[in-house]
């Protein structure tokens, strides 16, 4: 087991990512990665327990001893994927290290802060409250640990956080009912969109219909996953019962033409993931990653970085690799970033002012 010393000096270097095909991500030129590096950004899918640190876990694993290693290069081995269902299944493993409200706000502050030094000033973090409630932790101090953190970001860090509270779809209806009466009976004033995650395969989008016409008739934004390890119809699915005005992945997208249309022609934009993609094994590499098509077919699309710490990435990073798949320089980084505040739930007010330092930062650097 390595030292406190040891585990300091890699504590924010990410995990290694899955598979070669991770390791041999485009990279843009020098000059460009510096202007990604101090782009003002918005992120706006990202999961809560996914952006925990190698620190963090190492941090949170001592706590909660079990299958989760501490050792910071065990970690990076742990954190190698088969497929979709084997991510999964190490999610989970990393959940259940979350079972105090200390855990959950110590959690919370450190994923603020790793965002805040690159530069992101607004994200929309999806979490799972249900999960840790079956973990034990009362809902009440679940919220109070990530409005704690929450505020706290803000003032410190200069970052505005949002949540996206998403039913854990894999544990079926229940999950549903629970998570809605959460949000609805619980939810902060900061909560400003509805979810729904875990694996696609043998989970309809249709069964929780339910669930989401309750959260929309309270105002919550529909933004469930669809799309990533399934076809496009699990899409379809998830704008005719779920009402989605976002989608998370929607990597399968590109398989139908009709669709595509549909989804430029309403401005539902695809919330992508490069990284996590190539992970996970959704598409083998990254050269025949979607993107390109669905910036092609006029869809808006979102750079994201989902669980960065998993995949061994950043948000900076997914930037860059969008940049050199997409052929785009500074500017087409700029509007990449541009779009993330067009398709985020942020107040007219918040998305003028991000805007504008975009554009300050584009004309500073160009």
């Amino acid at each position: 087991m390595p030292s406190n010393q040891q585990r300091s000096q890699r504590a924010d270097q990410p995990a290694a990512a899955s598979g070669s095909a991770v390791a041999d991500a485009p990279q843009p030129t020098p000059e460009l990665a510096a202007f990604i590096a101090g782009q003002p950004k918005a992120e706006l899918h990202v999961h809560h327990v996914g952006s925990a640190s190698p620190r963090i876990v190492a941090e949170l694993a001592e706590r909660h001893p079990g299958v989760v290693p501490t050792d910071p290069d065990k970690l990076a081995e742990f954190y190698t994927f088969r497929d979709f269902a084997h991510f999964v299944e190490l999610y989970l493993a990393t959940v259940d290290l979350i079972r105090t409200q200390e855990d959950v706000r110590l959690l919370t502050y450190e994923v603020a802060k790793d965002m805040a030094a690159q530069q992101i000033r607004y994200a929309e973090l999806t979490c799972t409250p249900y999960t840790s409630v079956l973990r034990g932790v009362p809902i009440e101090g679940y919220i109070e640990a990530i409005e704690d953190a929450r505020v706290a970001a803000e003032r410190d860090l200069g970052l505005t956080l949002r949540w996206i509270f998403d039913i854990p779809g894999e544990i079926g209806p229940n999950a549903a009912d629970e998570t809605v009466r959460i949000a609805l009976d619980h939810g902060p004033d900061a909560l400003v969109g509805f979810g729904l995650g875990g694996p696609e395969i043998g989970t309809s989008r249709p069964k929780f219909k339910p669930a989401f016409d309750r959260a929309r008739a309270a105002g919550l934004h529909s933004v469930p996953h669809s799309g990533e390890s399934t076809g496009p119809q699990s899409i379809w699915d998830a704008i005719e019962a779920l009402g989605a005005e976002r989608i998370g992945h929607g990597t399968s997208a590109t398989q139908d033409p009709e669709l595509l249309r549909y989804l430029a022609d309403h401005d539902i934009a695809l919330e992508v993931c490069p990284t996590s993609n190539v992970a996970t094994r959704v598409v083998d590499d990254y050269a025949g990653h979607p993107l390109a098509a669905m910036v092609a077919a006029g869809v808006t699309v979102t750079i994201n970085s989902d669980d960065p710490p998993m995949f061994g990435t950043t948000l900076n990073r997914e930037y860059g690799i969008a940049a050199s798949l997409l052929g785009l320089d500074a500017a087409g980084v700029a509007g990449l970033a541009r779009a993330a505040v067009h398709a985020s739930f942020m107040d007219d007010a918040g998305k003028r002012a991000l805007t504008a330092e975009i554009d300050a930062h584009l004309a500073t650097n160009t």
